[in-house]
């Protein structure tokens, strides 16, 4: 069942449902209908017709003519965010370490302080969602909506790959000291050498997201 919160029902609707595709909860190739959704959410037809048109409008489903038929974030299209990330996060960096403040550097410090901890401790869970919320600090303290915007959106559509990179530890170490890269910039109030860390970051990232897929292409070669 949904819960009321300040934000509207159809975008806590289209949050879940976006979260529960791209994270695999709908494989593939699931047909979601309004009438199933509905029974599911615990809400009428009006919101749930709203987010299928939304998540439609994202690419991340199409009418099927027996409902809304899921569709997935292909690995190319991954590479691609990626590569559209490396540009943008960079500069949104940047922008961090010109506009940030002494309670928001606190707060990024705690983030990058707690990746590390359960990186050692092989928590991929709680490493997902920790590095899940330091880029989406990056983008809120940039001081600009556009970025946060822009963004976000790119950042939830490869977290199904980012959860197979965090299941490594090295991997997970990796990025939680790339993290600390950056917050030592973004401290120091440096905007181009926040900008490059970042860059550096999620250019590893896909670096090793391509490592992750080629990986999986070889067990399934040899498993066919």
């Amino acid at each position: 069942m949904i819960t009321h919160r300040p934000t509207s029902l159809a975008d806590q609707i289209f949050e879940r449902l976006e979260n529960d595709i791209l994270s695999g909860v709908y494989p593939k190739g699931t047909v979601l209908t309004e009438l199933s959704l509905c029974e599911e959410l615990g809400v009428s037809r009006t919101p749930v017709r709203e987010v299928l048109k939304r998540l439609a409008q994202e690419h991340i489903v199409e009418d099927c003519g027996r409902g809304m038929l899921v569709l997935s974030i292909t690995p190319k299209d991954a590479e691609i965010i990626y590569e559209i990330r490396e540009k943008i996060e960079g500069m949104a960096a940047s922008a961090c370490a010109r506009n940030i403040s002494d309670e928001d550097i606190a707060a990024l410090k705690e983030i990058v302080d707690l990746q590390d901890f359960y990186a050692q401790r092989s928590d991929s869970e709680k490493v997902k969602s920790l590095d899940s919320q330091f880029h989406q600090s990056i983008y809120r303290m940039s001081g600009s909506a556009v970025y946060y915007d822009t963004l976000m959106p790119l950042h939830s559509k490869t977290q199904k790959f980012r959860k197979a990179a965090v299941e490594s530890t090295g991997k997970a170490t990796q990025s939680a000291h790339e993290h600390r890269t950056v917050l030592d910039a973004i401290v120091a109030r440096d905007p181009e050498a926040a900008g490059k860390a970042m860059s550096d970051h999620v250019h590893s990232a896909k670096l090793r997201l391509i490592e992750i897929l080629n990986q999986q292409g070889d067990e399934t070669d040899g498993n066919g």
